[in-house]
Protein backbone atom coordinates (compact mmCIF):
# COMPACT_ATOMS: atom_id res chain seq x y z
CA UNK A 1 0.00 0.00 0.00
CA UNK A 2 1.39 3.45 -1.03
CA UNK A 3 0.19 6.91 -0.31
CA UNK A 4 0.25 10.13 -1.96
CA UNK A 5 2.44 12.84 -1.66
CA UNK A 6 1.91 16.39 -2.61
CA UNK A 7 3.91 16.81 -5.82
CA UNK A 8 6.55 19.66 -4.65
CA UNK A 9 8.77 18.79 -2.00
CA UNK A 10 7.94 19.86 1.08
CA UNK A 11 11.14 22.71 1.77
CA UNK A 12 9.57 23.17 5.40
CA UNK A 13 10.07 19.53 6.34
CA UNK A 14 13.16 19.58 4.70
CA UNK A 15 14.70 22.02 6.33
CA UNK A 16 13.72 21.27 9.97
CA UNK A 17 14.93 17.43 9.28
CA UNK A 18 18.48 18.98 7.76
CA UNK A 19 18.66 20.89 11.53
CA UNK A 20 19.64 17.66 12.98
CA UNK A 21 23.18 16.51 13.34
CA UNK A 22 22.66 12.97 13.78
CA UNK A 23 24.10 12.85 17.26
CA UNK A 24 22.35 10.06 18.76
CA UNK A 25 21.27 12.04 22.00
CA UNK A 26 18.00 11.67 21.69
CA UNK A 27 17.96 7.61 21.75
CA UNK A 28 17.94 7.04 25.38
CA UNK A 29 15.11 9.35 26.21
CA UNK A 30 13.12 7.67 23.86
CA UNK A 31 10.28 4.94 24.77
CA UNK A 32 10.15 3.31 21.52
CA UNK A 33 13.84 3.14 20.66
CA UNK A 34 13.68 1.48 24.47
CA UNK A 35 10.75 -0.92 23.16
CA UNK A 36 12.58 -2.41 19.72
CA UNK A 37 16.01 -0.98 19.63
CA UNK A 38 15.37 -0.16 16.21
CA UNK A 39 16.90 3.18 14.34
CA UNK A 40 13.93 3.12 12.73
CA UNK A 41 12.04 3.57 15.46
CA UNK A 42 13.74 6.47 16.82
CA UNK A 43 14.10 10.27 16.47
CA UNK A 44 17.00 9.98 14.59
CA UNK A 45 15.64 7.50 12.36
CA UNK A 46 12.04 9.13 12.01
CA UNK A 47 14.10 12.46 10.92
CA UNK A 48 15.67 10.46 8.57
CA UNK A 49 12.71 9.08 7.35
CA UNK A 50 10.63 12.39 6.96
CA UNK A 51 13.50 13.86 5.23
CA UNK A 52 13.78 11.44 2.54
CA UNK A 53 10.16 11.40 2.02
CA UNK A 54 10.18 15.17 1.52
CA UNK A 55 12.79 14.88 -0.90
CA UNK A 56 11.09 12.17 -2.78
CA UNK A 57 14.36 9.76 -1.71
CA UNK A 58 11.75 7.53 -0.89
CA UNK A 59 8.27 6.07 -1.30
CA UNK A 60 5.94 6.46 1.31
CA UNK A 61 5.11 2.66 2.19
CA UNK A 62 2.93 1.56 4.54
CA UNK A 63 6.18 0.45 6.42
CA UNK A 64 7.76 3.67 6.73
CA UNK A 65 4.17 5.18 7.84
CA UNK A 66 4.54 3.01 10.34
CA UNK A 67 7.60 3.96 12.17
CA UNK A 68 6.48 7.31 11.92
CA UNK A 69 2.94 6.29 13.32
CA UNK A 70 4.13 4.50 16.30
CA UNK A 71 6.04 8.01 17.50
CA UNK A 72 4.21 8.96 21.22
CA UNK A 73 5.20 12.88 19.93
CA UNK A 74 6.40 12.29 23.82
CA UNK A 75 9.40 14.77 22.57
CA UNK A 76 12.00 14.27 25.14
CA UNK A 77 14.43 14.09 22.25
CA UNK A 78 12.93 17.66 21.71
CA UNK A 79 14.13 18.64 25.20
CA UNK A 80 17.88 17.32 25.16
CA UNK A 81 18.22 17.89 21.40
CA UNK A 82 22.12 20.19 21.69
CA UNK A 83 20.86 20.87 17.78
CA UNK A 84 17.21 22.45 19.33
CA UNK A 85 15.27 20.66 16.46
CA UNK A 86 11.74 20.51 16.31
CA UNK A 87 10.99 17.10 16.09
CA UNK A 88 7.27 17.80 17.30
CA UNK A 89 6.70 19.93 14.15
CA UNK A 90 8.64 18.22 12.18
CA UNK A 91 6.51 15.04 13.27
CA UNK A 92 3.43 17.05 12.91
CA UNK A 93 3.95 18.43 9.31
CA UNK A 94 5.23 14.95 8.09
CA UNK A 95 2.18 13.46 9.14
CA UNK A 96 -0.34 15.68 7.23
CA UNK A 97 1.89 15.48 4.22
CA UNK A 98 0.76 12.10 4.54
CA UNK A 99 -2.42 12.33 6.14
CA UNK A 100 -4.64 10.53 7.99
CA UNK A 101 -3.61 6.78 8.29
CA UNK A 102 -6.43 4.24 7.06
CA UNK A 103 -6.33 2.35 9.83
CA UNK A 104 -7.40 5.65 11.92
CA UNK A 105 -9.92 4.45 14.60
CA UNK A 106 -12.40 7.25 12.59
CA UNK A 107 -15.35 5.76 15.06
CA UNK A 108 -14.01 5.58 18.37
CA UNK A 109 -12.32 9.04 17.77
CA UNK A 110 -15.07 10.45 16.90
CA UNK A 111 -17.06 9.84 20.20
CA UNK A 112 -14.07 10.76 22.70
CA UNK A 113 -14.03 14.04 21.02
CA UNK A 114 -17.73 14.85 21.69
CA UNK A 115 -18.25 14.91 25.16
CA UNK A 116 -22.02 15.34 25.10
CA UNK A 117 -22.48 12.15 22.95
CA UNK A 118 -20.00 10.80 25.34
CA UNK A 119 -21.94 12.07 28.34
CA UNK A 120 -24.74 10.28 27.09
CA UNK A 121 -23.57 7.11 26.80
CA UNK A 122 -21.83 7.29 30.49
CA UNK A 123 -25.27 8.07 31.33
CA UNK A 124 -26.56 5.02 29.46
CA UNK A 125 -24.09 2.29 30.13
CA UNK A 126 -23.87 3.41 33.58
CA UNK A 127 -27.43 2.40 34.11
CA UNK A 128 -26.82 -1.32 32.38
CA UNK A 129 -24.17 -1.88 34.63
CA UNK A 130 -21.78 -1.97 31.55
CA UNK A 131 -18.60 -1.91 33.71
CA UNK A 132 -19.11 -5.24 34.85
CA UNK A 133 -19.30 -6.64 31.65
CA UNK A 134 -17.23 -4.55 29.48
CA UNK A 135 -14.63 -7.37 29.74
CA UNK A 136 -16.80 -10.36 28.65
CA UNK A 137 -18.12 -8.27 26.05
CA UNK A 138 -14.62 -6.98 24.61
CA UNK A 139 -13.14 -10.37 24.53
CA UNK A 140 -15.65 -11.17 22.14
CA UNK A 141 -13.50 -8.43 19.33
CA UNK A 142 -10.15 -9.24 17.77
CA UNK A 143 -7.27 -8.52 19.81
CA UNK A 144 -6.22 -5.57 17.55
CA UNK A 145 -9.52 -3.54 17.58
CA UNK A 146 -9.53 -0.50 18.61
CA UNK A 147 -12.90 -0.83 20.24
CA UNK A 148 -11.54 -3.31 22.13
CA UNK A 149 -8.84 -0.84 23.50
CA UNK A 150 -11.67 1.88 24.11
CA UNK A 151 -14.00 -0.31 25.68
CA UNK A 152 -11.01 -1.41 28.25
CA UNK A 153 -10.51 2.55 28.70
CA UNK A 154 -14.43 2.68 30.08
CA UNK A 155 -14.07 3.98 33.16
CA UNK A 156 -15.21 1.62 36.21
CA UNK A 157 -16.12 4.63 38.23
CA UNK A 158 -19.90 6.41 37.89
CA UNK A 159 -20.16 9.35 35.78
CA UNK A 160 -18.85 12.46 37.41
CA UNK A 161 -20.94 15.57 37.59
CA UNK A 162 -20.70 18.53 35.03
CA UNK A 163 -17.69 20.93 35.91
CA UNK A 164 -20.03 23.64 33.51
CA UNK A 165 -20.98 25.93 36.43
CA UNK A 166 -18.08 25.97 38.93
CA UNK A 167 -18.84 25.09 42.64
CA UNK A 168 -16.81 27.89 44.12
CA UNK A 169 -17.91 31.67 44.39
CA UNK A 170 -15.46 34.40 43.38
CA UNK A 171 -13.00 35.28 45.77
CA UNK A 172 -11.11 38.07 44.88
CA UNK A 173 -12.52 41.93 45.19
CA UNK A 174 -9.09 43.24 43.46
CA UNK A 175 -10.90 44.61 39.80
CA UNK A 176 -6.97 44.36 38.54
CA UNK A 177 -7.08 40.61 39.27
CA UNK A 178 -5.82 38.84 36.03
CA UNK A 179 -8.76 36.31 34.21
CA UNK A 180 -7.82 32.94 33.89
CA UNK A 181 -9.75 30.96 31.26
CA UNK A 182 -10.05 26.90 32.02
CA UNK A 183 -10.36 25.08 28.42
CA UNK A 184 -12.60 22.15 29.91
CA UNK A 185 -11.55 19.82 26.43
CA UNK A 186 -13.55 17.37 25.18
CA UNK A 187 -13.27 13.90 27.23
CA UNK A 188 -11.41 15.78 30.07
CA UNK A 189 -14.75 18.10 30.44
CA UNK A 190 -16.32 14.51 31.56
CA UNK A 191 -14.00 12.44 33.20
CA UNK A 192 -11.79 15.21 34.54
CA UNK A 193 -15.05 17.06 36.05
CA UNK A 194 -13.40 17.62 39.62
CA UNK A 195 -9.89 18.14 38.13
CA UNK A 196 -11.42 21.29 36.57
CA UNK A 197 -13.48 22.65 39.59
CA UNK A 198 -10.48 21.99 41.90
CA UNK A 199 -8.61 24.33 39.15
CA UNK A 200 -11.25 26.99 39.61
CA UNK A 201 -11.22 26.99 43.49
CA UNK A 202 -7.45 27.07 43.82
CA UNK A 203 -6.86 30.05 40.95
CA UNK A 204 -9.17 31.24 43.01
CA UNK A 205 -7.89 31.31 46.12
CA UNK A 206 -4.43 32.65 44.38
CA UNK A 207 -6.22 35.86 43.55
CA UNK A 208 -7.41 34.98 39.78
CA UNK A 209 -10.30 35.65 38.58
CA UNK A 210 -11.79 32.54 36.32
CA UNK A 211 -13.85 31.74 33.21
CA UNK A 212 -14.33 28.29 32.19
CA UNK A 213 -14.57 28.18 28.21
CA UNK A 214 -16.98 25.79 26.29
CA UNK A 215 -16.66 22.00 26.54
CA UNK A 216 -15.06 20.41 23.16
CA UNK A 217 -12.20 18.79 21.48
CA UNK A 218 -9.12 21.12 20.98
CA UNK A 219 -8.15 19.05 17.42
CA UNK A 220 -4.97 17.03 19.49
CA UNK A 221 -5.86 13.66 17.93
CA UNK A 222 -6.56 15.41 14.37
CA UNK A 223 -3.50 17.71 14.18
CA UNK A 224 -1.47 14.46 14.99
CA UNK A 225 -3.21 12.27 13.28
CA UNK A 226 -2.57 13.76 9.88
CA UNK A 227 -6.33 15.04 9.80
CA UNK A 228 -5.47 18.51 9.21
CA UNK A 229 -8.86 20.25 7.81
CA UNK A 230 -10.39 18.57 11.20
CA UNK A 231 -7.06 20.14 13.07
CA UNK A 232 -8.04 23.38 11.38
CA UNK A 233 -11.71 23.81 12.42
CA UNK A 234 -10.81 22.98 15.86
CA UNK A 235 -8.27 25.63 16.29
CA UNK A 236 -10.92 27.95 14.89
CA UNK A 237 -13.18 27.29 17.27
CA UNK A 238 -10.46 27.52 19.90
CA UNK A 239 -9.43 30.94 18.73
CA UNK A 240 -13.65 32.17 18.46
CA UNK A 241 -13.77 30.69 22.35
CA UNK A 242 -11.16 32.47 23.30
CA UNK A 243 -11.88 35.83 21.95
CA UNK A 244 -14.81 36.23 23.90
CA UNK A 245 -13.52 35.13 27.14
CA UNK A 246 -11.75 38.22 27.64
CA UNK A 247 -9.28 36.81 29.63
CA UNK A 248 -5.29 37.37 30.56
CA UNK A 249 -4.28 33.25 30.58
CA UNK A 250 -5.74 30.44 29.13
CA UNK A 251 -5.26 26.78 31.12
CA UNK A 252 -6.24 23.24 30.38
CA UNK A 253 -6.12 20.43 33.35
CA UNK A 254 -5.43 18.30 30.48
CA UNK A 255 -1.40 18.44 29.55
CA UNK A 256 -1.77 17.10 26.76
CA UNK A 257 -4.20 19.69 24.91
CA UNK A 258 -1.50 22.23 25.44
CA UNK A 259 0.60 22.21 22.51
CA UNK A 260 -2.49 22.10 20.15
CA UNK A 261 -3.86 25.54 21.98
CA UNK A 262 -0.67 27.25 21.63
CA UNK A 263 -0.38 26.23 17.50
CA UNK A 264 -4.18 27.51 17.66
CA UNK A 265 -3.27 30.85 19.62
CA UNK A 266 0.62 31.36 19.71
CA UNK A 267 0.07 34.98 21.01
CA UNK A 268 -1.69 33.67 24.09
CA UNK A 269 -0.55 33.14 27.69
CA UNK A 270 -1.12 28.95 27.43
CA UNK A 271 -0.38 26.58 30.34
CA UNK A 272 -1.93 24.34 33.05
CA UNK A 273 -3.26 25.97 36.53
CA UNK A 274 0.13 24.45 38.08
CA UNK A 275 2.29 27.19 36.39
CA UNK A 276 0.32 29.84 36.90
CA UNK A 277 -0.23 28.68 40.94
CA UNK A 278 3.37 27.84 41.78
CA UNK A 279 4.02 31.68 41.58
CA UNK A 280 1.71 32.59 44.13
CA UNK A 281 2.04 29.50 47.03
CA UNK A 282 2.34 31.99 49.89
CA UNK A 283 -1.27 32.57 49.14
CA UNK A 284 -2.52 28.75 49.21
CA UNK A 285 -2.47 26.84 52.85
CA UNK A 286 -3.40 23.21 52.50
CA UNK A 287 -4.36 21.03 55.47
CA UNK A 288 -2.21 17.98 56.92
CA UNK A 289 -2.44 14.39 54.83
CA UNK A 290 -0.13 11.69 56.00
CA UNK A 291 -0.07 9.96 53.22
CA UNK A 292 2.26 8.29 50.41
CA UNK A 293 1.51 9.72 47.28
CA UNK A 294 3.32 8.50 43.89
CA UNK A 295 3.03 11.05 41.11
CA UNK A 296 3.24 9.98 37.23
CA UNK A 297 4.22 13.13 35.00
CA UNK A 298 3.23 12.68 31.69
CA UNK A 299 5.69 13.53 28.97
CA UNK A 300 3.37 16.95 28.02
CA UNK A 301 3.86 17.96 31.66
CA UNK A 302 7.40 17.48 31.81
CA UNK A 303 7.98 18.27 28.20
CA UNK A 304 5.43 20.88 26.81
CA UNK A 305 4.05 22.48 29.39
CA UNK A 306 7.36 22.09 31.43
CA UNK A 307 5.61 22.86 34.54
CA UNK A 308 6.26 19.41 36.50
CA UNK A 309 8.51 20.87 39.02
CA UNK A 310 5.63 23.76 39.96
CA UNK A 311 3.31 21.03 40.55
CA UNK A 312 5.98 18.86 43.10
CA UNK A 313 6.32 22.13 44.81
CA UNK A 314 2.54 22.90 45.08
CA UNK A 315 2.04 19.29 46.58
CA UNK A 316 5.60 19.67 48.68
CA UNK A 317 3.40 22.51 50.17
CA UNK A 318 1.25 19.98 51.87
CA UNK A 319 2.42 18.92 55.34
CA UNK A 320 3.06 15.34 56.00
CA UNK A 321 2.51 13.65 52.31
CA UNK A 322 5.15 11.85 51.26
CA UNK A 323 5.96 12.37 47.46
CA UNK A 324 7.90 10.02 45.13
CA UNK A 325 8.23 10.14 41.07
CA UNK A 326 7.90 7.96 38.49
CA UNK A 327 10.85 7.63 36.83
CA UNK A 328 11.88 9.90 33.99
CA UNK A 329 12.38 9.09 30.04
CA UNK A 330 12.52 6.99 28.45
CA UNK A 331 9.39 5.95 30.52
CA UNK A 332 6.35 6.87 29.02
CA UNK A 333 2.52 4.90 29.63
CA UNK A 334 1.99 4.87 26.24
CA UNK A 335 -1.54 6.47 26.38
CA UNK A 336 -0.23 8.72 23.76
CA UNK A 337 -3.97 10.43 22.57
CA UNK A 338 -4.82 7.54 19.60
CA UNK A 339 -1.67 5.67 19.98
CA UNK A 340 -3.42 3.39 22.92
CA UNK A 341 -5.78 2.52 20.23
CA UNK A 342 -3.82 1.98 17.15
CA UNK A 343 -1.10 0.17 18.95
CA UNK A 344 -2.53 -1.65 21.76
CA UNK A 345 -0.05 -4.15 22.07
CA UNK A 346 2.46 -1.32 22.04
CA UNK A 347 0.72 0.55 24.31
CA UNK A 348 -0.01 -2.27 26.96
CA UNK A 349 3.94 -2.75 27.01
CA UNK A 350 4.80 0.43 28.32
CA UNK A 351 2.03 0.98 30.39
CA UNK A 352 3.01 -2.53 32.14
CA UNK A 353 6.77 -0.92 33.06
CA UNK A 354 5.18 2.21 34.42
CA UNK A 355 2.49 -0.17 36.35
CA UNK A 356 5.33 -1.64 37.65
CA UNK A 357 7.24 1.31 38.81
CA UNK A 358 4.18 2.16 40.87
CA UNK A 359 4.18 -1.29 42.20
CA UNK A 360 7.93 -0.52 43.31
CA UNK A 361 7.02 2.98 45.13
CA UNK A 362 3.88 0.95 46.79
CA UNK A 363 2.34 4.32 47.46
CA UNK A 364 -1.16 5.04 48.73
CA UNK A 365 -2.42 7.20 45.94
CA UNK A 366 -1.47 7.75 42.42
CA UNK A 367 -1.69 11.00 40.93
CA UNK A 368 -1.58 11.82 37.21
CA UNK A 369 -2.47 15.04 34.92
CA UNK A 370 -3.00 13.56 32.13
CA UNK A 371 -7.11 11.87 31.65
CA UNK A 372 -5.20 9.56 28.82
CA UNK A 373 -2.95 8.37 30.77
CA UNK A 374 -4.69 7.95 33.93
CA UNK A 375 -7.52 5.81 32.13
CA UNK A 376 -4.76 4.10 30.60
CA UNK A 377 -3.06 3.02 33.16
CA UNK A 378 -6.64 2.13 35.49
CA UNK A 379 -7.12 -0.45 32.92
CA UNK A 380 -3.87 -2.09 33.19
CA UNK A 381 -4.80 -1.93 37.09
CA UNK A 382 -7.91 -3.59 36.37
CA UNK A 383 -6.66 -6.02 34.58
CA UNK A 384 -3.84 -7.39 36.87
CA UNK A 385 -6.08 -6.60 39.55
CA UNK A 386 -4.09 -4.12 41.57
CA UNK A 387 -5.60 -1.07 41.92
CA UNK A 388 -4.19 2.11 43.75
CA UNK A 389 -6.66 5.22 43.90
CA UNK A 390 -5.93 7.23 41.16
CA UNK A 391 -6.93 11.35 40.82
CA UNK A 392 -5.77 14.24 39.45
CA UNK A 393 -3.32 16.40 41.66
CA UNK A 394 -4.99 18.83 41.76
CA UNK A 395 -8.10 17.39 43.22
CA UNK A 396 -5.99 16.40 46.01
CA UNK A 397 -4.92 19.62 46.39
CA UNK A 398 -8.26 21.45 46.43
CA UNK A 399 -9.22 18.90 48.83
CA UNK A 400 -6.05 19.88 51.32
CA UNK A 401 -6.62 23.57 50.62
CA UNK A 402 -7.48 25.40 54.00
CA UNK A 403 -10.65 28.49 53.36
Amino acid sequence: MTFMLDEKPPMRIAALADQCVQCGLCLPVCPTYALDRNEAESPRGRIAIAAALAKDQAEPSAALREHLDHCLGCLSCEKVCPAHVRYGELLVETRALLGPSPQRPSREIALIRAPARWRRWRRVLGRLGFARWKRGFAALLPASAPMRSALALWPATPQPPSSSAPATPETTTDVAAETVAIFPGCIASVEDADAQRAAATLLRAAGYRVVELPAFCCGAMDLHGGATADADRAAEQVRAAWCTAGANHLVTVTPGCVGTLRHALPDVSISDPATLLAPRADRLSFRSLQARVAVHLPCTQSNVTRSDAALLALLGRIPGLEITTLAKPPHCCGAAGTHVLEFPERAARLRDETLRQVATLAPQILLSSNIGCRLHLAAGMEQDGARWPHQHPLVLLAQQLEA
